[in-house]
């Protein structure tokens, strides 16, 4: 049986998910992995199978020349790891969401891995859970008859969430293309984190397709109120013509079809979620036909939404998609995001976004 050598860059929570799913994997060779610090790396290694460890990333990347090339570290460092993933021949490079933290980063990934011709897959590994299958398997049977909307509420902030609830909404609709979209955003907080955005931001999204996506993120989303963990309060999910379907993130899955009512149990789980996530990895590896679910495209395609609801923020009104041009949207909110207090929805929100 032949085997992917991997590397890892990152020993932090979702870098270890990551390592400890390869090397859990017959198919890949967890070769290396690194961090700049280096007791995280001491602590690591012995539970991965000892890989040859490094505070340097471009020389053990180098050195390894392997065929994945894995990054979990902070959004602030997409680019240049993007660079050397294809710099040292990697077939495949897989890093953590969100995409990019402005559009004119994001561009320029997409333009390297175009022309490189290196696959890329981003972990938005929630929809691995029973609970997000059973509501895709029931939109897609058709039970909720023609799909008008999807719908997507977090507490937790945009640089974290956001994406999520844009990619598995997006799912739910085929990832049928965007054609523009429209926010608004309040509280400067998390503008100061190093997962930068808003602390508050609601928009809407119309699709080319005609279904309409409605976000509400942050420090003003609704509550979940059958999610008693605050960063698991996500409610995803689609209305139609004959009924609707959801999924809970940390509380199970619900349904009324033109054949009744229906729900389930669920919950997020790395130890679930990520061996299917790393799997399929596999299956494209093999077969340039098996695309990965969580490809590029896919989550490139949510990023441009991402990007596209922040530059409303900032500038007012519509924004066409797909964006023809990069920008620094990130930076446009900190000069136009007034300086008020956030009002949170949730009093348990204050521990996060103090007011």
């Amino acid at each position: 049986m032949n085997f992917y050598r991997v590397i890892v860059i990152g020993m932090g929570k979702r870098g270890m998910h990551h390592a400890t799913t390869f090397a859990a994997n017959p198919r890949f060779q967890l070769a290396g992995i690194c961090d700049i610090d280096a007791a995280k790396l001491a602590a690591a290694a012995p539970k991965l199978g000892n890989p040859k460890t490094s505070t340097d990333a471009a020389a053990l990347a180098k050195e390894l020349q392997a065929d994945v090339f894995c990054f979990c570290t902070l959004p602030n460092l997409r680019l240049p790891f993007i660079k050397l993933g294809i710099e040292t021949g990697a077939k495949l490079i897989a890093f953590e969401k969100p995409v990019a933290m402005s559009s004119a980063e994001g561009i320029e990934m997409k333009k390297a891995l175009d022309k490189a011709g290196v696959k890329a897959v981003v972990s938005h590994q929630h929809r691995y859970g029973e609970h997000y299958k059973q509501v895709k398997e029931i939109i897609a049977s058709g039970a909720i008859g023609r799909v008008h909307t999807v719908y997507g509420t977090a507490t937790g902030w945009a640089a974290h969430m956001l994406s999520h609830l844009i990619d598995y909404t997006c799912w739910f609709n085929d990832y049928a293309d965007p054609a523009w979209a429209m926010a608004q955003a309040a509280g400067r907080g998390k503008l100061a984190d190093l997962h930068t955005s808003p602390d508050y931001l609601a928009g809407v999204v119309h699709f080319a397709n005609g279904v309409r996506g409605i976000y509400d993120c942050g420090a003003g989303a609704p509550d979940v109120p059958e999610v008693p963990y605050w960063w698991r309060k996500c409610r995803i999910g689609a209305q139609g013509s004959d009924g609707f379907a959801e999924v809970m993130t940390g509380g199970g899955w619900r349904a009324v079809t033109k054949n009744g009512a229906s729900s389930g149990p669920g919950g997020m789980d790395y130890n679930y979620d990520m061996p299917p996530y790393i799997q399929q990895m596999v299956h494209w590896l093999d077969d340039d036909a098996k695309v990965h679910p969580c490809c590029f495209a896919n989550a490139y395609k949510g990023f441009e939404i991402m990007s596209a609801l922040y530059r409303s923020v900032a500038e007012g009104g519509q924004v066409a998609l797909p964006l023809t041009e990069g920008r620094d949207e990130i930076a446009a909110l900190k000069e136009k995001l007034p300086a008020k207090k956030v009002i949170l929805t949730l009093a348990e929100s204050a521990k996060e976004y103090p007011v």
